[in-house]
């Protein structure tokens, strides 16, 4: 079992959040079968990024920048379909700047058994735990793996170990044991995040960890 000690140095924690963590997390990894050195250090090193450092559990929608808003959330936000960032969709975005809410209404809407933006979906199933997850249907299904309610209690992924365990639980329906035994870091990356955002940071948590953890 990792120690407390070990987990300090393999997410970068402070001395807070390992008494806070520690067993969640071993607890979670166990349940999952994220049970060797290597697959910790993945582990760890892509929920340490995602969550920056354990420190934040729900996404942040607060944007105070329009063009950056139409330019992410491109579902919510193309408003002619042609995949190019106009000038009318930035327009229409200035709606949606510095209201967290409205925006995840907007941006997850019709999506993942969301329903549309006036069903507060997008909202309620917003981005939660050490590996956000996202959309009512993903809720459903971590809900039923957890036996947890989830759907009803959506809040509940902001608690250390239901939040270790739906992360365990995304890393274990999606096989990444398999990327994180072959050494394929990037590929597990990319089933994480499609578009490969904060690869450098994971890379970097990749070496803390396995040097915490993979002593040779």
């Amino acid at each position: 079992m990792i120690t407390p000690e070990q987990l300090r140095r393999a997410a970068r924690l402070t001395p807070a959040n390992v008494s806070r963590w520690h067993a969640p997390i071993t607890s979670a990894m166990a349940e999952f079968g994220i049970d060797t050195p290597k697959r910790q250090a993945a582990f760890l090193a892509q929920v340490g990024h995602e969550s920056n450092s354990f420190t934040s559990l729900s996404e942040s929608l607060y944007y105070t920048d329009a063009r950056r808003i139409a330019t992410i959330f491109r579902t919510g936000f193309d408003l002619d379909g042609d995949g190019v960032v106009d000038p009318d969709e930035i327009e229409f975005a200035r709606g949606y700047v510095r209201r967290p809410e409205k925006l995840a209404n907007r941006a997850y809407a019709n999506r993942g058994g969301n329903g549309p933006e006036s069903s507060g979906d997008g909202w309620r199933y917003r981005g939660r735990g050490l590996i956000q997850t996202t959309f009512k249907n993903n809720y459903r299904a971590a809900g039923n793996a957890l036996e947890l309610d989830l759907l009803g209690s959506p809040d509940l992924l902001l608690q250390p170990l239901p939040a270790a365990r739906s992360a365990a639980f995304f890393w274990w329906s999606n096989n990444l044991n398999n990327y994180a035994d072959s050494g394929d870091f990037k590929g597990l990356t990319r089933r994480i995040n499609s578009g490969m955002l904060g690869m450098d940071d994971r890379l970097a948590r990749l070496k803390d960890a396995e040097a915490a953890l993979c002593p040779r």
